[in-house]
């Protein structure tokens, strides 16, 4: 996954490291415990260079995942999103993922978690595409898991590092079945989310999707919903059963790395008549020229790193 990183940089407590030298210690007490907090950005090619896509928004959800379990960041949100920037040009990408962490140190040990270190490092990399290439026209084959999404919403509302064990479980158990992807049900049964994707299905020219009892709020679930309503389309968030997704004419993943990705099958059924519908190729198209800077209508989402 990562391309040419002899020459790349990761910064982490206030410097850049190179690549290969940016380790953390064996006893960092995150890595035994997974008390730790992540985001997904992503930055695309532009007119104008690289340009990060709704950079606030994510950094603030890094923050508030950060306050719920009580971990203290040693430096500010502004701080934060300018290193984020200063990624691209410190490794000449034109674009590119971004992942900034808070972690642990490994002063001790145990449950307490007290008088630890608290650690930030930022990464970014080349990520052309999560799926294949192919995907975004043909879609891809989901199976419904036969494990559950977290009930804690603790755990399914943030991006916190030890709450995604589930999700590793169901997407290996779903590429060992042949399928791309896999579809988690929430505790109550209906419908929660991908391994890592947000989930709309199509019905009738009208968009549905889960409730956020137990999935992720995603920033691209949220862009999507104000573009279709923008569209005119009526977007609907509600229980959704496994016969919903079956009978719907069309359906789709949303996320940071898949950004709108059809989803054309699932199990042994093809959704709609098995190729990506109407509505989701209009909100892909639209999406592509927001992220590439071609939209003045949602321009605020982007923010540009060059000075």
């Amino acid at each position: 996954m990562f391309v040419s990183t002899e020459t790349k940089f990761i910064w982490k407590n206030g410097s850049f490291h190179a690549w290969n030298d940016s380790n953390i210690h064996i006893l960092t007490h995150t890595f035994h415990y997974g008390l730790g907090v992540f985001e997904g950005v992503r930055a695309y090619k532009t007119p104008k260079g690289p340009a990060i896509f709704r950079l606030d928004d994510h950094t603030d959800r890094l923050f508030s995942a950060a306050d719920k379990v009580n971990i203290e960041v040693p430096c500010s949100k502004e701080k934060i999103i300018e290193i984020q920037k200063s990624m691209f040009s410190k490794n000449t990408l034109d674009e590119g993922y971004i992942r900034p962490m808070i972690y642990l140190g490994s002063e001790s040990m145990g449950l307490r978690a007290k008088d630890l270190s608290v650690n930030v490092a930022v990464a970014a990399w080349e990520w052309p595409s999560y799926m294949s290439p192919e995907a975004k026209e043909a879609g891809i084959s989901i199976i419904k898991s036969p494990f559950s999404q977290y009930s804690n919403p603790l755990y399914s509302g943030n991006k916190i590092m030890g709450s995604y064990i589930n999700s590793i479980m169901a997407l290996q158990d779903a590429v060992n079945k042949g399928a791309d992807e896999a579809l988690l049900m929430d505790e109550d049964g209906f419908i929660s989310e991908g391994s890592g994707e947000n989930i709309f299905i199509v019905k009738n020219d009208e968009i549905y999707t889960p409730n956020v009892k137990h999935c992720l709020n995603g920033i691209t679930r949220q862009s999507v919903i104000t573009i279709a309503k923008d569209f005119g389309i009526n977007v609907t968030e509600k229980d959704l059963t496994y016969e919903d997704l079956c009978d719907a004419d069309e359906a789709f993943f949303t996320g940071t790395a898949v950004e709108i990705t059809p989803v054309t099958k699932i199990d042994t059924k093809s959704i709609g008549v098995g190729l990506r519908g109407p509505i989701t190729e209009k909100l892909q198209e639209t999406y592509s020229l927001i992220v590439s800077g071609q939209s003045d209508q949602y321009k605020s989402w982007l923010t540009y790193t060059n000075p």
